[in-house]
């Protein structure tokens, strides 16, 4: 009668932490980039822990009317393509995990994380 009780309680215990979410849906880490305040002061933007496999529009920049953000730094556990337009368009650059980065000749409005 044990062994039932305690094989129904392991079953029980496998079942629910197979339920649970995962942390594979989000990219580890710390992405920052650098980009001109609206008095064109340099200012740092971040992103903490950025999901995977969806494009994130860098809010400061968004706006084409705005100067594109440059000086990428990729901190993540995932890979980083940086675009050079909004929503993920135009010209693209891939950023390798745990310390990719460029230099202020590389402009950007976006980013997905693999």
């Amino acid at each position: 009668m044990r062994l039932r009780n305690t094989l129904a309680a392991a079953v029980g215990a496998a079942v629910l932490v197979m339920t649970l979410p995962t942390s594979a849906d989000a990219a580890g880490g710390e992405f920052r980039y650098t980009f001109h305040g609206h008095a064109g002061e340099l200012r740092l933007g971040r992103i903490v822990d950025p999901p995977s496999r969806e494009c994130i529009t860098l809010p400061e920049v968004a706006d084409e009317d705005e100067l594109p953000a440059d000086s990428p730094r990729n901190d993540t556990d995932a890979t980083a393509t940086v675009f050079s337009g909004a929503d993920c368009t135009g010209e693209w650059f891939s950023l390798r995990p745990y310390g990719g980065h460029a230099s202020e000749r590389l402009k950007l409005r976006s980013v997905v994380f693999s």
